[in-house]
């Protein structure tokens, strides 16, 4: 109830009144305030959106990407088809201004948008309307926007826009985390926080969006959702060495995979899985009395991995031999 007098409140007083003004504001589109910001490496071409707002869940509204052609962030009164449609204009061949132009000439609410468009050359195209809730603005650089709206202060995009230009020797994806921890450290959300969402896309398309999103990463509801994120990228970071594992066994490269699977191990210890598929390498390829050793407190701590061992042989994922399946199962 509170929420539709607030959207009821919001479009008299920033559309006018009358049956013209219930026209405009849709209320399947989210009040996604907040910070973001868009950014394309130039080293490897990579192309990224983040946010945080006190909203909930919103990664599924502000932030859209796609592989090979650029990067979207529409908030304030959100309007969410600008994600795919600035996308598919970018696909079409215009540039991120001339997207930009296109939707907006088409939105009577064009006022109360917010919205930053990067293209895969790194252009950048940043509209913040007279109407977005203050504190409100944006800042452009090379190849990066960052945009907010209802924000504490006036400092916060500038400060965003500050430490994504001192982080530049970091990835992609931490640069731009780095920009919102600035955002929120300089006042952030007049509200507070809620959600934040990190996507990472490449510069090229290669197989397919399966392979083509390089992170894609949501916190849609947390006290402290950068800290969270920041813990998810890291775990992502993990399986990427995990994964990375994986590959070189295939390539039958036992140093690098352990190498791997030693990487992904140290930066979370708790994690028993990842202990387990490296324990279990090592049994298939021999090395069973290594593969004991990381074995056995994995099953003090949770037997069931002893019962998944049990299945392995069947499909194929556990080739030792019955006795040192045996000698596997009688660990204590």
């Amino acid at each position: 109830m509170l929420h539709k007098i607030f959207l009821a409140c919001c479009t008299l007083l920033l559309l006018g009144r009358g049956s013209a003004a219930q026209s405009i504001y849709s209320a399947t589109d989210p009040l996604a305030h907040t910070f973001s910001i868009v950014a394309r490496d130039p080293k490897t071409g990579e192309m990224a959106v983040a946010v945080q707002s006190h909203w909930f869940s919103v990664g599924t509204s502000v932030s859209w990407g796609e592989a090979g052609v650029g990067v979207v962030a529409t908030q304030s009164f959100t309007n969410k088809s600008f994600g795919l449609r600035g996308l598919a204009l970018l696909k079409s061949g215009k540039s991120a201004q001339q997207a930009l132009d296109e939707l907006l000439a088409a939105d009577d609410a064009r006022e109360v948008r917010q919205v930053a468009i990067l293209d895969n050359q790194g252009r950048v195209a940043t509209h913040t309307g007279k109407k977005c809730v203050d504190m409100a603005g944006h800042q452009q650089g090379a190849q990066f926007s960052v945009q907010a709206n209802m924000m504490l202060n006036a400092t916060v995009w500038g400060a965003m826009a500050k430490a994504y230009e001192a982080s530049a020797a970091l990835p992609l994806a931490e640069r731009v985390l780095a920009a919102l921890d600035a955002a929120q450290a300089a006042g952030g959300d007049v509200r507070g926080r809620q959600s934040a969402a990190l996507l990472v896309v490449r510069g090229t398309t290669t197989e397919g969006p399966w392979a083509d999103r390089l992170v894609d990463l949501r916190v849609d509801d947390a006290d402290k959702p950068l800290a969270e994120l920041r813990r998810l990228l890291k775990l992502h970071r993990a399986y990427d060495h995990m994964n990375a594992g994986d590959l070189a066994v295939e390539k039958n490269d036992m140093p690098t995979a352990i190498k791997e699977y030693q990487a992904a191990e140290k930066m979370f210890p708790s994690n028993l899985e990842m202990k387990y598929w490296h324990a279990i390498t090592l049994a298939n390829k021999q090395q069973v009395p290594a593969a004991l050793a990381l074995l056995k407190p994995i099953f003090q701590q949770e037997p069931n991995w002893r019962t998944l061992t049990e299945r392995l042989p069947k499909v194929g994922l556990l080739t030792v031999s019955p006795a040192e399946l045996k000698q596997i199962l009688a660990l204590k």
